[in-house]
């Protein structure tokens, strides 16, 4: 395994642990990020209006179309540390 991605999942478990939940726009960008990093570009159909929640992780993960997995571990990461930091 190499070493980013096994720093990736210590992150991933690390931001369960957060002694604060982050806000709601950083909780999107982690979600983005992970599904970006481990299932790569959206795909499906943009849920209903009536779902708000999922038509806002949707449009999160499309905003990060076209980034590579490795790049969006690397953002995760980052981001996971800066909520350590804040926390």
């Amino acid at each position: 395994m190499s070493d980013l991605k096994a720093t990736f999942e210590r992150a991933a478990q690390e931001v369960q642990q957060l002694p604060k939940r982050p806000d709601n726009d950083a909780l999107l960008k982690l979600y983005a990020l992970y599904k970006q990093a481990t299932a790569g570009d959206v795909s499906g159909d943009r849920p209903g209006i009536l779902d708000m929640q999922g038509r806002l992780k949707y449009d999160a993960w499309s905003k990060l179309k076209g980034t590579g997995a490795e790049q969006a571990m690397q953002d995760y990461v980052a981001l996971v540390e800066k909520l350590k930091a804040g926390a």
